[in-house]
């Protein structure tokens, strides 16, 4: 049975990551609705694209800090590491599907990269590092599923370099992370640009590249 300080601390990491950090940046600074425009993620690559870099900075910083703050919580409550990592997907579930954007939201990847640093530094600098290998090619999206993939699979087989203490339970519940990140990225409405794309062929560009089409400037440019 769950305990009562393992449920409080879920709805307050829920609540806390449902806070739409770049949508508000991107309503203050520029007036623009994040969900309309861009990519149409409420998140820190689209508040890069349609507002500036400057303004996704602390929209970065605060969103990885929702996912590692209830870690930290969590871990602090005497929580074990498959908990934490639970108590810190229900704040990414809580930034992919806001109770404040009608259940709408972001990506929840810094959120994500939150967690993995909570629970060990050096796996999140190592995620890092698989994504920015992909950066010079502009396939953020892709280096994002690479390591987010190998995730789990790094967990168990080298956790004492990591840090990590229960490689079971951080293997399933990065897993379980997985799992969320890809289904948030699966399962957008299909957009108007697309509504002629084959669902096999929309749903591939969505697992690679996380947009319906394979062309990101038309992507991006969609709605202008």
């Amino acid at each position: 049975m769950l305990s009562w300080q393992f449920i409080l601390l879920g709805v307050f990491a829920y609540l806390l990551g449902a806070v739409p950090v770049a949508y508000i940046v991107a309503r203050l600074s520029k007036g623009i609705d994040l969900r309309k425009v861009g990519s149409g993620n409420v998140g820190t690559a689209n508040v890069a694209t349609v507002a500036s870099k400057w303004h996704s900075v602390p929209v970065l910083f605060l969103d990885v800090g929702k996912g590692y703050l209830v870690v930290w919580l969590a871990s602090v409550a005497g929580f074990d590491v498959f908990y934490q990592i639970v108590i810190g997907l229900l704040a990414v579930i809580g930034h992919n599907w806001s109770v404040f954007l009608g259940f709408k939201g972001g990506r929840g990847i810094a959120t994500s990269l939150g967690i993995i640093m909570a629970v060990s530094p050096l796996l999140g600098l190592l995620m890092l590092a698989i994504v920015a290998i992909f950066l010079p090619f502009k396939q953020l999206a892709l280096g994002v599923l690479v390591a987010i993939t190998s995730l789990p699979f790094v967990a168990w087989l080298a956790p004492s370099p990591l840090g990590i203490l229960d490689k079971g339970g951080a293997f399933i519940g990065f897993l379980l992370l997985f799992a969320v990140v890809i289904i948030r990225r699966l399962t957008p409405p299909r957009s108007e640009i697309s509504r002629d794309t084959p669902i096999g062929e929309l749903l591939l560009n969505r697992l690679l590249f996380d947009r319906d089409i394979s062309n990101r400037e038309v992507w991006i440019n969609r709605n202008n």
